[in-house]
């Protein structure tokens, strides 16, 4: 794997994690570590709807499932850095908290990784932990008794 796509896998993973941040671990980094921070709104947050897709099993034929709403914004840092977010929902704020760090993750992936990216890997690993115990505790195991003839 090269560097560039080394990065982008890196960058991807950000993303991802930055879609499902609640507001909190977006907002309080940003307000604490990254406060005077200077950029400008390439993009400015709008919400609209987006096209979701399904596949029946999983690779059958796509069709569309419904709509779903979505906010996004893109930003450039003074550095020249440019950042993407999306969220979905109405709450335009989210997608430019999420630009900015994914713009900041661009220029220090350490701090953002260290500051904004571990704690949300981690809560997201423990709600998945929790929701697989739960699933758990009320599996049913079936088995088929077979009856011999007398």
């Amino acid at each position: 794997m090269t560097d560039l796509s080394h990065l982008t896998a890196q960058r991807r993973e950000a993303m991802a994690l930055l879609a499902v941040a609640l507001r909190p671990e977006l907002e309080t980094p940003l307000a604490e570590r990254w406060a005077d921070l200077a950029f400008r709104p390439l993009r400015a947050p709008e919400t609209g709807l987006v096209m979701l897709r399904g596949r029946i099993g999983g690779d059958g034929a796509p069709f569309n499932l419904g709509e779903a709403t979505m906010s996004r914004a893109v930003v450039e840092l003074d550095s020249g850095e440019r950042g993407f977010g999306q969220v979905l929902g109405r709450d335009a704020r989210m997608a430019q908290f999420g630009a900015l760090l994914d713009a900041l993750f661009q220029r220090e992936p350490e701090s953002v990784e260290r500051h904004v990216l571990a704690p949300i890997r981690a809560r997201v690993a423990r709600q998945a932990s929790q929701t697989q115990a739960e699933t758990a505790a009320t599996r049913v195991d079936f088995f088929t008794l077979v009856r011999g003839e007398d």
